[in-house]
């Protein structure tokens, strides 16, 4: 309960930090009436936010090892607090910009202390980070409306920004109740990885994975950056067809995360995850940049949203993490340090490539995709090692858990039934019955060489079941016996 608890809070906090990442950009033209300044001024204080995250994601990330997961949670809460409430009365520029670097640094803080906590948490609680970009999303997707509403209603601008601040006043009261998992604990369960790479491979794995921090978010940010004008000068599609394919991309990224939230929760393992959806979106993304054919861009969108931007960058981060267990913060502050590298170097490369032409600025993406899917591949074959008898039992033995809790089940049920069986005075047997069961075990059963062995595995379940019935039905006469 505890554990569930304290994911709401850290789940929570992400919703604010997708507010975060967008309230400036809503409110600019407020902001520059604010400041009395033009909005290219605006745009230059919102870079700050970048300049922090490059300033603080490797230094916090190392930190966090040393002091735990909960300061630098509670660090990023309380810059996120000082960002909201300062950007809603601050008046001076370099002020400004100042509170923007301090939000980049509020967004090391909780990645550094956050992603490393689901972590820790053990289970395949991993997977909790996928959905921790669910509700970055949630917070993007809300925030425009309240912002246009309050535009509406003349409500000054600033209540965006303490609202934010008053849910961290209250999230944090909320999170300082709970307790966090120890640092740096081992977990091998749903690593995808059947143990530790050999030393000689081990860093090609983390040239992989670092590399992929760098791909997945420009492969992100570049087509968000020039997808809509692509579509519009090279594919000749409308207006309101081209933004379309931002907006089908945004759902395939929502559809995505759930997906693989769920995947991973089956056990699914991040390796081929990760090949598969790096497989997909490069594959998208090529349909996207050379098909004329309305129908089949709109599809490819949805499906490079669902493949790039639905937590796949989130995947490769828990198998990165997974790979160095005792250096958890560390090896987030190297991630996201690559991808904050994308954000300031891809809107370079591509503004450079647009002065030939967009679409030359547009397919620089596939080189991103193939490059993506390179560094994938590398990491999988550096992390592949040969699997041991010992591991191999482990995996039965996670196996058998789950096959005596359903057998517990299935004995509540047969108890039921036994039961009506007596009210009704039938016979426990019921042949045709077991024969329905084993004909549905051949139909069910995937590998046919199995199938005999799986019947006389179920002939053995039905025969105890028959004779758990017959003792129920003994001590319930005994019972009746004995109160007459």
């Amino acid at each position: 309960m505890r554990q569930h608890q304290l994911s709401i809070s850290l789940y929570l906090n992400y919703f604010i930090h997708g507010i975060g990442l967008i309230i400036l950009t809503q409110n600019m033209q407020a902001l520059g009436q604010h400041w009395q300044t033009p909005l290219a001024t605006v745009s230059y204080v919102i870079s700050g936010i970048g300049i922090g995250r490059l300033l603080a994601y490797f230094i916090l990330g190392n930190l966090s090892d040393r002091f735990g997961r909960k300061v630098f949670v509670n660090l990023g809460m309380a810059c996120y607090f000082t960002f909201f409430v300062g950007m809603a009365l601050v008046t001076n520029i370099q002020l400004a910009y100042g509170l923007a670097i301090l939000a980049g640094i509020a967004n090391s803080a909780l990645d550094a202390g956050t992603y490393t906590t689901f972590i820790e948490m053990g289970g395949r609680q991993g997977s909790a980070n996928v959905l921790l970009k669910a509700f970055m999303s949630a917070g993007e997707f809300l925030l425009p409306l309240l912002v246009a509403n309050f535009e509406a209603q003349r409500i000054w601008y600033g209540w965006s920004f303490i609202l934010a601040a008053a849910i961290l006043v209250v999230n944090s009261i909320l999170l300082n109740r709970q307790q966090f998992p120890l640092k740096n604990q081992v977990s091998q369960a749903g690593t995808g990885v059947s143990q530790q790479p050999l030393k000689n491979r081990r860093w090609l794995a983390t040239v992989g994975l670092a590399g992929y921090g760098y791909t997945s978010m420009a492969l992100m940010i570049l087509y968000t950056q020039w997808v809509s004008l692509f579509a519009t000068t090279t594919l000749h599609f409308s207006s309101v067809l081209a933004h379309w394919l931002l907006s089908l991309y945004s759902i395939g990224s929502i559809t995505g995360v759930i997906v693989i939230f769920w995947l991973l929760r089956r056990g699914v393992a991040e390796t081929k995850l990760l090949l598969a959806m790096n497989g997909g979106s490069l594959l998208a993304l090529a349909v996207i940049c050379y098909s004329p054919a309305a129908g089949l861009s709109m599809l490819a969108a949805f499906g490079f949203g669902f493949t790039a931007a639905g937590g796949v960058m989130q995947v490769g981060l828990n198998l990165f993490i997974k790979g160095y267990p005792h250096m958890k913060g560390r090896i987030t502050g190297i991630y996201f340090t690559f991808g904050s590298i994308a954000s300031f170097t891809i809107p370079l490369v591509t503004g450079w490539l647009s002065k030939q032409n967009i679409a030359t600025a547009m397919r620089f993406d596939l080189v991103i995709a193939v490059s993506g899917l390179a560094f994938v591949g590398l990491a999988v074959w550096a992390l592949h090692v040969p699997t041991t008898l010992s591991q191999e039992r482990q995996r039965i033995n996670h196996i058998d858990q789950q096959i005596v809790r359903l057998l517990n089940q299935r004995f509540e049920t047969v108890t039921a039934i036994g039961e009506l069986k007596q009210q009704q005075q039938l016979p426990v047997l019921d042949q045709q019955r077991e024969q329905r069961v084993l004909q549905q075990v051949a139909v069910k059963s995937t590998q046919t060489a199995h199938t005999p062995y799986l019947q006389a595995i179920y002939q053995a379940i039905m025969h105890n079941s028959r004779a758990y019935q017959t003792d129920l039905h003994t001590n319930l006469h005994k019972e009746d016996i004995d109160h007459d």
